[in-house]
């Protein structure tokens, strides 16, 4: 029996999210409409709401009710910091830590040829603008450890090198609980080259 029209969209559109398949969707939806009450409701309410009231900060590319964003008008945080990162997930985690108290730039992805993305697409310029500010002391290269974002941030470097700034990665290496059996070669090799003094 096909599910009814409506429905059918719904799945369809929970399905483009990423980690949902078709399965997962129609489960997700089945679950919200035996729960219209307690979870469907205040959902379409909070999805009206970021839709009406988030907005991406012209500054930073942060996600907020406000533009500026409230990292950017927070005259706590460090100014001479700037740690790039891919993507807003990777601005949470680092938030999260409550470690870091500098400024941020998102990037909105990485350069990847294959996908057509160069450096006008993730707004590099008004990176390097940023850097150049008299303030900003170093820019901190926060990018995945992935093929791309190896690129992303080597390139970056590049485009830096003439500023009078310090540039930087974040460490990477074992884990925290990591067991060296159960590591890749790349990560294990990378953790050899990065060693600290004892």
């Amino acid at each position: 029996m096909q599910e009814p029209h409506a429905l059918e969209q719904l799945i369809r559109s929970f399905s483009r999210l990423p980690g949902l398949g078709p399965r997962s969707a129609r489960r997700l939806v089945l679950e919200l409409i035996r729960k219209r009450e307690s979870v469907m409701h205040p959902l379409i309410r909070h999805l009206q709401q970021v839709a009406e009231y988030i907005v991406t900060c012209d500054i930073c590319g942060n996600l907020d009710a406000q533009a500026p964003c409230t990292i950017c008008c927070d005259t706590r945080r460090d100014p001479s910091l700037l740690c790039v990162v891919e993507d807003l997930g990777d601005l949470w985690a680092i938030e999260r830590s409550r470690l870091y108290t500098g400024r941020y730039h998102v990037l909105g992805g990485v350069l990847s040829a294959m996908d057509g993305i160069g450096p006008s697409q993730l707004g590099i310029e008004r990176l390097a603008e940023r850097a150049g500010a008299p303030e900003v002391a170093e820019v901190i290269l926060a990018t995945n450890a992935t093929v791309d974002g190896q690129t992303t941030a080597h390139y970056i470097a590049e485009r830096l090198a003439g500023l009078e700034l310090r540039i930087t990665r974040l460490a990477q290496g074992i884990p925290m609980g990591g067991e060296l059996d159960y590591l890749d070669d790349g990560t294990l090799g990378t953790a050899i080259r990065a060693r600290l003094p004892a």
